[in-house]
């Protein structure tokens, strides 16, 4: 049985840090994604990473503030947020994709964790 469970989230001032955590069990996936989602918005994709590889990709509005990683003897994958804003406030979830490739659409993943929420607030 997959499971997906993510950890760390909470209440950060902005510009602060916080990493979140996926502990992935069950299953051997290609990519590994982090997605956010906020209140009457679709599910938006942050960041994904290739097991094997390490290779990386990032949406526009993290790259350079965020980093994805992974940790293979573990099945953990990691997201550390540095320079948060207000708007990075939202719950987010850890998937994972038998696919090699990194693809943003929510709908491609597999499986899904049960949501950590962020919040970015003074």
């Amino acid at each position: 049985q997959v499971q997906l469970v993510e950890s760390g989230g909470g209440l950060v001032q902005p510009g602060g840090s916080l990493r979140l955590s996926c502990a992935a069990s069950g299953s051997i996936f290609n990519t590994m994604g982090w997605f956010r989602q906020t209140p009457g918005k679709e599910r938006e994709f942050v960041a994904g990473i290739n097991w094997r590889s390490g290779s990386t990709y990032y949406a526009d509005s993290v790259k350079g503030r965020f980093t994805i990683s992974r940790d293979n003897a573990k099945n953990m994958v990691y997201l550390q947020m540095n320079s948060l804003k207000p708007e990075d406030t939202a719950v987010y979830y850890c998937a994972a994709d038998r696919s090699l490739g990194i693809r943003t659409n929510p709908a491609a993943y597999d499986y899904w964790g049960q949501g950590t929420q962020v919040t970015v607030s003074s």
